[in-house]
């Protein structure tokens, strides 16, 4: 029986539930083999999660996403098989992350213009020492009954054009694979969705390695479709469940959506065919 290989989840290190060690314990119990931690501008989860992944049988790929833009259009990137302790990549997440608090910051001001009794304090605690995201605002409306649910954060306050909203600090796609590829590792376009097929060329023109196949958010046509668009321009594919876990009750997604060992050798003769 082949492994069964997520390649997209997320530790409380970025805007994940699971701290290392716990994710290791649920994806083991998802009957998972191998895994990739992929914390959004943070590689901290890294070296603990392999380590105690070792105990439990479940090999750590280290990765990593990264927020990028095309026009108004915002793209996510994964990178794997990077070094997670490469110091000009660990600058370039450092300014992010700092960029990401400056965000937050903005945002606790347009919630307080809209009435709300809410710092940046509140954010923090959410967060701890992980990068600070949306998710972890609208954790702390929640907790101050601020909000009747989550999502309502989402829905009526922080979400995109929301009146809360505020824009990420991006980079653009060329500059994201070349960090990446200079850290050692491989570019993905995370989850394309209804991603205009122009755009798709826009950024295999830029040097990505791969585009996200499977993910939850994927129908079985646009598998297919984003299947055909790997084997057209001779780029890798990768899957994964995207897993966060906590609030998002996704649960369910580990160990249903996934991929092959096939898959998984052809990223690493990638590597090795880059490195000859």
């Amino acid at each position: 029986m082949g492994c069964k290989i997520d390649l997209h989840t997320h530790t409380n290190h970025s805007d994940g539930f699971y701290s290392p060690i716990e994710l290791i314990q649920v994806v083991k119990k998802a009957s998972l083999d191998i895994i990739s931690i992929t914390d959004h501008d943070n590689l901290s989860a890294i070296h603990e999660a392999a380590s105690v992944g070792k105990d439990f049988g479940v090999e750590v790929i280290p990765g990593l996403e990264v927020s990028s833009d095309i026009g108004d259009r915002e793209v996510h990137i994964l990178g794997y098989f990077i070094d997670p302790d490469n110091r000009e990549l660990e600058r370039y997440l450092k300014f992010f992350r700092e960029e990401r608090l400056k965000r937050a910051i903005r945002i606790v001001n347009k919630l307080k213009g809209l009435g709300f009794t809410i710092s940046i304090e509140d954010i923090l605690e959410q967060a701890k020492s992980s990068a600070i995201g949306r998710p972890h605002i609208a954790q702390a409306m929640l907790e101050k009954g601020l909000i009747f649910n989550y999502y309502e954060a989402f829905n009526k306050y922080i979400g995109n054009n929301c009146p809360a909203y505020e824009k990420k600090v991006h980079i653009s796609p060329q500059s994201v694979v070349k960090i990446i590829s200079d850290a050692g590792g491989l570019s993905f376009i995370a989850h394309p969705g209804n991603m205009p097929e122009s755009l798709l060329k826009e950024l295999i023109e830029d040097g990505i390695d791969g585009i996200e196949v499977i993910h939850p958010s994927h129908s079985a046509h646009q598998v297919k479709f984003y299947k055909g668009i790997v084997n057209e321009y001779f780029l890798l594919e990768s899957g994964g469940s995207d897993f966060h876990g906590g609030k998002r009750e996704d649960e369910a997604n580990l160990g249903k959506y996934y991929t092959s060992n096939a898959v998984l050798e052809a990223m690493r003769n990638r590597l090795i065919k880059n490195s000859a």
